[in-house]
Formats: C-alpha cells, structure tokens, sequence
C-alpha cells in the first residue's frame, strides 16, 4: 500500500468515523435539544392559543353580558316611561277630580250667597215697606178713625174672634 492510498484510506475512515460521531452526537445531543425545543415551543404555543381561547370566550360572554344590560336598561325605560305616562295621568285625573270638587263648592257657595242677598234684600224690602205704610197709615188715618178701629178690635177680642 501506498501512501497516497493509506492517505486515502485514511481520509475515508475519518470522514466515516466523522460522520459516525456527527450522527452519534446529533441523535445524543441534538435530536433530543431540538425535539425538547419543538415541543417546549408547540407547548408554549398550545398554552397562547388556550388563553386566547380563552379570551374568546371571555369576549363573548362579556359582549352577552353588555348585550343583556342593554336590554334591561332599555325595558327599565320604557317601564319608567310607562310609570311616569300612568303617574302623569293619575295626577291630570286627581287634579281634574279636585278642580270639579272646587267648582261645585264654588257654585254651592254662590248659590248660598245668592239665597242670603235674595234673604236680605227681602227683609229690606219688606222693612222697607213696612216703614212707607206706617207713614202712608199715619197720614191717611186720623185720631176719630184711630180711636174706632181701636174700638172694633177690643170689642172683637173681648167677644172671642181674634
């Protein structure tokens, strides 16, 4: 053998024991960082897409959170106008109610005022009256005819009739 063919030899037997301790190294060493790597990351992966599953989730039920206090706030509304529409009602009825009430008092109290100006116009009317026919009787009657109804009446009263 020669030197260039042992050189040769040589070489190749390096380059096959290199390449035996590469693989050796590489499924010792490597393969298992690599694949620990791959399957850290895919965890890690796994897990931010979990959370953001998660959040998903979180970010629909509070959308169906906001979607159900909407609805309530818009039928806490429409009852608040409802109950403002029947209180407004009740107070227009009650106000109406009291303003009749008021008004036939009123009437009744002018009807009373009327009845007692009619009242005392009457007595002054008749005091009125009353005083012309004592003046009118004391001009028209005199002493003699005084003195005869006079007369007339005790003999009247002492006979009974009066």
């Amino acid at each position: 053998m020669s030197l260039e063919l042992l050189a040769q030899v040589s070489q190749i037997v390096g380059a096959i024991v290199f390449l035996v301790v590469a693989v050796l190294v590489w499924n010792r060493f490597i393969a298992p960082a690599v694949k620990a790597y791959t399957a850290a990351k895919n965890a890690e992966l796994a897990d931010a897409e979990s959370r953001r599953e998660h959040m998903r989730a979180d970010v629909a039920a509070a959308r169906a959170e906001i979607e159900t206090a909407e609805t309530d706030a818009k039928m806490m509304a429409e009852r608040a106008e409802l109950a403002i529409q029947r209180d407004r009602a009740k107070a227009i009825d009650d106000a109406q109610h009291e303003a009749e009430r008021i008004v036939r008092n009123a009437e009744g109290e002018l009807d009373r005022a009327r009845m007692a100006a009619r009242d005392r116009l009457r007595v002054e009317f008749i005091e009125k009256a009353l005083a012309k026919a004592r003046a009118d009787a004391m001009a028209r009657v005199t002493d003699a005819a005084n003195a005869t109804l006079v007369r007339a009446v005790v003999d009247d009263l002492v006979r009974g009739k009066g």
